[in-house]
């Protein structure tokens, strides 16, 4: 059975073409209209400044606290960074205090949020803003871009935020939203080009955010909130737009010793020169046992595109070359991996 369009009105018109998910033949061509790039800074900006959500480096435009923020936003979601945030900056809440610590504290306090490359480079830029820039902070993005750990899309989130320059920073949310306004996939730096011609001059800050905020929370990957979108009626998409390219999940198996005696827990470090986590404390790998183990915990674990699953021997070995024993108490401040401390944790030793 057919479904009747409410040509009655054009208001109703636009909501039945999005609740039909069809692409209207006349969309809006919104990257090349002036007014129409106007209207939609100005349904965009207004519906930010309602809906956006209360995040805790939303607070000000410290330079110090929304760099940390973007650090830890890369490939993590917002849900999972917020306590590691507010624990971080308790911990080190100048950027000279970051500078002064030792990368093992740094590293501890980031434990969990995973690819720690990021903790290094943060430690390492805040020596360079501390020893050789005085503790100044840069001002634009380009300057943003020389420091240690600093991309494109982080250098113009930082210095359009804190710093007012208008410029315009392209996420993956960014990149969804431009190509469902412009009904094809946009990538590359045709997406900058785009994102800059849209750009609010006089709120690049706020205009940026708002873009991130409309892709994570209501142009979605799938199943896109179109009835809610601020800027539907600008959309020549209104719905999903074809991908070709499928991610593959791997999956793995692997086992790990905890050996606990008289307190203590036995850990072995990763080198310093490991491609991923170096210098970590973590429980030693095992090879997979001949029969199953008394006592063996289970648990699951995700590294970008590997699912894990985990099996963990219990005292399965008294000694590890490399291996060292310590006290159940100091475990909580080593820079474990982000598996160790789930492990210890499940296990109810931290």
């Amino acid at each position: 059975m057919g479904h009747a369009c409410p040509l009655s009105h054009p208001a109703q018109l636009v909501e039945w073409i999005a609740q039909m998910n069809v692409r209207p033949d006349c969309a809006p061509n919104l990257f090349e209209e002036p007014v129409l790039r106007r209207r939609f800074r100005g349904a965009l900006l207004s519906w930010y400044d309602l809906k956006q959500r209360k995040l805790p480096w939303r607070l000000n435009r410290d330079p110090y606290r929304g760099w940390v923020a973007e650090i830890m936003l890369q490939q993590t979601r917002v849900a999972a960074v917020v306590s590691y945030y507010d624990r971080f900056l308790e911990r080190f809440p100048t950027v000279e205090k970051l500078a002064s610590a030792r990368l093992d504290s740094v590293l501890a306090a980031w434990s969990g949020l995973g690819y720690y490359r990021r903790a290094r480079m943060l430690h390492a830029a805040a020596k360079r803003i501390v020893n050789h820039d005085s503790g100044r902070f840069p001002t634009c993005a380009q300057d943003w871009e020389n420091l240690p750990g600093v991309g494109r899309y982080t250098a113009a989130a930082i210095a359009s935020i804190a710093f007012q320059q208008a410029i315009a920073a392209v996420d993956g949310n960014v990149m969804r939203v431009l190509s469902r306004l412009a009904g094809e996939n946009i990538s590359g730096e045709r997406s900058w080009t785009l994102a800059q011609a849209l750009l609010s001059s006089r709120r690049p800050g706020d205009f940026n955010q708002a873009m991130m905020e409309l892709g994570a929370t209501v142009c979605l990957p799938h199943d896109p909130q179109c009835l809610l979108c601020p800027v539907g009626d600008l959309c020549s998409t209104r719905g999903e737009l074809a991908c070709s390219v499928v991610s593959r999940r791997q999956k793995k198996e692997i086992y790990y010793n905890l050996s606990v005696r008289d307190g203590t827990v036995l850990l072995t470090r990763r080198s310093r020169q490991a491609s991923l986590m170096a210098g970590m404390w973590e429980l030693p790998e095992i090879m997979p046992p001949q029969s199953e183990v008394r006592g063996t915990l289970k648990l699951r674990h995700s590294i970008t595109v590997t699912d894990y699953r985990v099996r963990v021997c219990q005292n399965g070995h008294s000694e590890v070359q490399g291996g060292r024993w310590f006290p159940q108490s100091r475990i909580s401040g080593l820079p474990l991996t982000g598996l160790a401390r789930k492990i210890l944790r499940t296990a109810g030793l931290i």
